[in-house]
């Protein structure tokens, strides 16, 4: 159970850092100056990220206010890989 549990907590981890560089990636490509590594390496983190996020961003939608959209189900999904990060590694 240690093995399978500490093997989980590392996919977890690298999960967690897609998010982050996803999170990254996407507010530099907001200000408009992302070269094309940068964009490749958006579009690899989206790859592997979105999957997990559309779901819950079907039953939550994103906050609109005004002209700014904040979208929980990244954060729900940010908060619970890191949860069940700690998990698995309190279980290893």
């Amino acid at each position: 159970m240690g093995l399978i549990a500490g093997v989980i907590g590392w996919l977890l981890t690298a999960f967690v850092l897609l998010m982050l560089a996803r999170m990254v990636l996407d507010w530099v490509a907001v200000a408009g100056n992302l070269p094309e590594w940068g964009l490749k390496a958006r579009s690899f983190a989206h790859k592997w990220t979105e999957p997990v996020i559309a779901p819950v961003r079907r039953v939550l939608p994103p906050l609109r206010a005004g002209g700014l959209a904040i979208d929980l189900a990244f954060t729900i999904v940010f908060i619970l890989a890191l949860v069940l990060r700690s998990v698995a590694f309190g279980l290893a």
